[in-house]
């Protein structure tokens, strides 16, 4: 006998996605087993952190970054190593008390350190990465020495923002100062202000605050007039849109991160009001209020009219944008969809069709975002489950990502197969928010603001 397949009712459906989105995160409805023991878990973060930064110095030492299942180094840009990895994981160093191996590496980049080098880098990851790091080491040692390396990187990269519209090109030639290519997106276009805008404060020279300001103003200008939203493409020759694609995934996502940012740490009441203006067209056009929870998806930024129901491990880093701009209500709720995407498979994927709550793009790249979001819940609400759900992702990190000489990105979180590449944000990010949610009081969170690659800058000036 066949039996006919009888498809399932749509309130049957929607009632399986919320079970599935809810299921992850009812262990933490009511109090459950004994509380986190936040020294211990803290000691095992620095403990992985060290086993991490080891792989790196045996396996890399003088290059950008440790392939840690082959043990062997891989840099940037072909012969020019700018020292990446230790540039990035300076300040987590500092913050978790490891004196020695910071003083070190201080030492090494004081020394050697140098951007008079002929390549072309990318600006964004170079400014987030390298000039944050530098200036949050400055930051944290008062070290000279940073402060003047980030001072020479900075002039360097200046010729980025001489296109016709102020927003800068992708590369730029650290010793020609040559430029190009005009096709980007508004990440990389407005995730500069809090880097250039610290060197400014601390060098007194405007300049630096006020080319990065100009970019971000421009993106801000060019949002939809209907919507109020932005696309995912941009000519910064042209102004003119090349993708209509919004949501708050990569190449949007810092974005919106820095116009409240820039607010908090430098006072300005442009980025807040860019800020109070964006918000409510992300809410009314990308939010997703349903059965499996909330989520955001994707839109098109001229009609507002639904495109994609994706959600992936870099729009996890909503929930502390939220927190941090007083939704709290939502920032929670969003946090407990991604955490149930999290507990899918053991590791969250790049991105999922929240609908079905199946995997989209299947790969991990160490991302930090789900843990920065648990840490700013905890340090806003206090609520142990955020406690519990870092103790949950380090556990699924060591099983699933460490290996012999450090931690490895997934090609594949269905079936765990680990690829090769520990990116320098694992140790910069992930790793430091880990930290900092079992021992928070390692930094004074109420007065710093972290840039988009976790590090810590202070309003000194």
């Amino acid at each position: 006998m066949t039996r006919r397949l009888v498809a399932p009712r749509p309130c049957v459906i929607a009632a399986a996605l919320a079970l599935l989105a809810s299921a992850a995160c009812s262990a933490f409805s009511k109090p459950a087993g004994p509380s986190i023991d936040r020294k211990a878990e803290a000691a095992r973060v620095r403990a992985e952190f060290l086993h991490a930064w080891n792989g790196y110095k045996q396996g890399a030492w003088g290059h950008d970054d440790l392939n840690p299942v082959s043990n062997t180094p891989r840099d940037w840009y072909d012969h020019a190593p700018i020292y990446m990895t230790p540039v990035d994981s300076l300040d987590t160093m500092i913050i978790m008390g490891l004196d020695e191996e910071a003083r070190k590496t201080r030492r090494f980049l004081d020394d050697t350190l140098d951007f008079d080098r002929d390549i072309s880098v990318k600006n964004f990851e170079i400014t987030i990465r390298i000039l944050g790091g530098l200036l949050s080491a400055h930051q944290l040692t008062n070290d000279p020495v940073l402060l003047a390396k980030a001072d020479d990187l900075g002039r360097r990269l200046l010729p980025v923002f001489d296109s016709p519209t102020g927003m800068p090109y992708v590369n730029v030639n650290l010793k020609t100062g040559a430029v190009s290519d005009p096709q980007s997106n508004p990440a990389e276009v407005g995730t500069l202000l809090l880097e250039f805008g610290t060197l400014s404060k601390l060098t007194k020279k405007p300049i630096y605050f006020d080319k990065a300001k100009r970019a971000l103003v421009a993106i801000f200008d060019r949002r939809s007039a209907t919507t109020g939203l932005v696309g995912d493409g941009i000519d910064v020759e042209t102004g003119a849109w090349t993708s209509a694609s919004s949501h708050i995934g990569g190449a949007i996502d810092s974005y919106y991160e820095y116009l409240l940012k820039c607010d908090r740490l430098f006072g300005d009441k442009d980025c807040a009001r860019m800020w109070r203006a964006s918000l409510p067209a992300i809410e009314k056009y990308l939010e997703d209020d349903g059965p499996a929870g909330l989520w955001y998806g994707e839109a098109d930024m001229n009609t507002g009219a639904r495109t994609a129901t994706t959600f992936g491990s870099l729009q996890a880093f909503f929930p502390a944008v939220l927190a941090m701009g007083g939704e709290l209500k939502r920032a929670r709720r969003l946090q407990d969809s991604s955490f149930a995407m999290w507990t899918l498979n053991g590791v969250e994927p790049e991105s999922i069709d929240y609908k079905s709550m199946t995997v989209v793009s299947g790969g991990y790249q160490l991302r930090p975002e789900i843990v920065e979001s648990a840490y700013y819940l905890y340090r806003y609400t206090r609520d142990p489950k955020y406690l519990r759900m870092g103790q949950i992702i380090l556990d699924d990190l060591i099983r699933y990502c460490r290996t012999e000489h450090g931690y490895t990105v997934l090609r594949n979180v269905v079936t765990h197969e680990q690829g090769d590449r520990m990116h320098s944000f694992f140790l910069a990010e992930t790793l430091k928010y880990l930290y900092l949610l079992f021992q928070p009081d390692a930094l004074d969170f109420s007065h710093v603001v972290f840039n988009t690659e976790a590090h810590p800058l202070r309003r000194t000036w």
